[in-house]
């Protein structure tokens, strides 16, 4: 999401320039406030082989219990997985895995590398996979990855009240040796090998179960970046270079992931030389970044989509035309130009242009600019008594696009009493699993894994309900469900494809999501690292950095 982005859960046994936007509010950054105001721990770096990265308060940085992207960036510096993807191709590079087999695409052979350790020394076995994934799975243990295990046999029988658990393992998996493990999934599934490079997969070692939250503090991995003392939380996570790490080797010595509540703070941390790289320029920055830092900052595109969702369980926004309505009030050619410097590119779909398959166009005229017909529809649709209420977290620069989004309902359908709701954001995630939203929400996804069925499966199945899945309209549709079902039986992507396209389709006739752009990377490095690459994931590379 705005992180989340995100999550699988496959089976369960089951965006016209011309017109003018209006602001209402002064784009104004607090210098004066701000300035000298650095967040976090204000160590510089200088004189070492380590770096400092900018990031907001995770809300969990256990490979199980983490769906947003900076806590996925704390924990692909102390973790690895049994693949990765390359950065340009989105192939397979296979880590830990030696080899991932399948004669019917149902039942899967792993066989692992035997040089993996964690970094307490203990080996990487097929029981550390086998461990995780079951305490993932297992529902009285609340994780947020615990859906994308839903489509292994044995995952409904563990979503039980704890008092009434028959057994805490999946049947769906067995240990077939030290480094070789067996997956039973409830379906055919061809892109199983292709989603075992998120981070929901990575494995845990045995002091992981012995107490959970004490781990959390100071999780033991097995990546290229190893704790150095506890997460400080709302300050630091700081971490060194594991020298027995197996795979290819980080070129820097550390980092220091320093927390902050404010992109704009961190923004003048890299401008004073408290801090080496932000991945996240705030928009009315970008040109001012553009002009200090030169071939310093950083321009790529990403897989984010943001959108603005519709608790569905509240009955007010259960009509599709009063929800096609609010989208087609929305100029977002004029919120891509005018707030982003065109850097973010108006989404008229709900899966990046980066994904195999995606189409630029397939919502059609619901996500297309026509205020007369918007309004038409809208009072079709009964109108809507206010008042209306947007909530958005304060950690990921959503004020000016959500406050430009709201002055547009007001002039264009006449919604004149717009409330804010803005909260942290691992509240703000609470809230939405908790299905206490009143209002629209802003939410964002990224890529868990290169595929058409990882936007839609995890945000619009009804199997994918919180609080286990991350559907948080909590949208259901039959025949959507039955399409992504058909499209994860297919026997090869290309054939998968027709039928999630139809999915989306059916989704987007419905709208319970307006899309309104998709991402790119915007970020500045400092003069003391070079070869900083964030990728499609929104994550930097964090092996690559090298320090000067």
């Amino acid at each position: 999401m705005t992180r989340c982005k995100t999550h699988f859960s496959p089976t369960v046994s089951s965006k016209t320039a011309s017109s003018k936007i209006v602001f209402g509010v002064c784009v104004v950054l607090l210098l004066g406030v701000l300035n000298g105001c650095s967040e976090g721990d204000d160590t510089t770096n200088a004189g070492d082989n380590t770096f400092s990265v900018y990031i907001s308060e995770p809300h969990s940085i256990l490979p199980t219990n983490n769906n947003e992207s900076d806590g996925n960036q704390v924990i692909e510096s102390l973790f690895t997985g049994l693949v990765s993807y390359d950065a340009d191709t989105f192939e397979i590079v296979y880590e830990i895995a030696e080899s991932i087999e399948s004669e019917d695409q149902k039942i899967w052979t792993i066989s692992l590398k035997n040089d993996w350790t964690f970094h307490n020394g203990e080996p990487v076995t097929a029981q550390s996979f086998v461990d995780t994934w079951n305490y993932a799975a297992f529902g009285p243990n609340a994780q947020k990855n615990s859906h994308h295990f839903s489509i292994i046999d044995g995952y409904e029988e563990l979503q039980c009240a704890p008092e009434e658990c028959t057994t805490t393992t999946l049947s769906g998996m067995r240990v077939t040796g030290s480094h070789t493990f067996e997956v039973r999934l409830t379906e055919a599934f061809s892109q199983f090998p292709l989603m075992l490079g998120y981070t929901g997969f990575f494995p845990m070692p045995k002091a992981a179960f012995a107490d959970i939250k004490a781990y959390e503090t100071a999780p033991i991995g097995n990546g290229p970046f190893m704790m150095q003392g506890k997460w400080e939380h709302d300050t630091k996570i700081t971490t060194k270079k594991y020298p027995d790490y197996a795979g290819n080797p980080a070129q820097a010595d550390g980092i220091n992931f320093k927390i902050y509540s404010l992109p704009e703070t961190a923004f003048l941390d890299i401008q004073s030389g408290n801090l080496d790289i932000t991945k996240r320029i705030p928009p009315e920055l970008i040109k001012e970044a553009r002009k200090e830092f030169g071939d310093r900052t950083i321009e790529t595109p990403n897989s984010y989509f943001q959108y603005l969702g519709f608790p569905l369980y509240d009955e007010r926004f259960r009509n599709p035309d009063l929800r096609r309505a609010f989208s087609m009030a929305i100029n977002r050619d004029a919120i891509s130009e005018v707030l982003f410097a065109g850097t973010h590119l108006p989404a008229r779909s709900l899966v990046s242009p980066l994904i195999p398959g995606a189409r630029p166009d397939a919502c059609g005229e619901a996500c297309h600019f026509a205020p007369e017909a918007a309004r038409a529809l809208l009072q079709a649709a009964g109108g809507f008594d206010g008042p209306l209420e947007i909530w958005y977290d304060n950690d990921h620069n959503h004020q000016l696009w959500v406050e430009a989004v709201a002055n547009q309902l007001r002039t264009n359908l006449g919604i004149t009493d717009i409330v804010f709701k803005v909260l942290p954001f691992p509240e703000f995630i609470s809230r939405l699993y908790a299905k206490n939203i009143t209002g629209l929400f802003s939410l964002g996804w990224s890529m868990d894994f290169p595929s058409l069925q990882n936007y839609l499966q995890p945000m619009y199945h009804s199997g994918s309900h919180p609080p286990m899945g991350v559907n948080l309209t909590t949208y259901a549709n039959p025949e959507v469900d039955q399409m992504l079902d058909a499209g994860n039986r297919a026997t090869s992507s290309k054939e998968s494809l027709r039928f999630y396209q139809k999915a989306e389709d059916l989704i987007l006739a419905d709208l319970p999501t307006i899309p309104i752009y998709y991402g790119s990377n915007q970020g500045a490095r400092s003069t003391r690292v070079e070869n900083v690459r964030i990728d499609a994931f929104r994550r930097i590379r964090v092996t690559s950095v090298h320090v000067r």
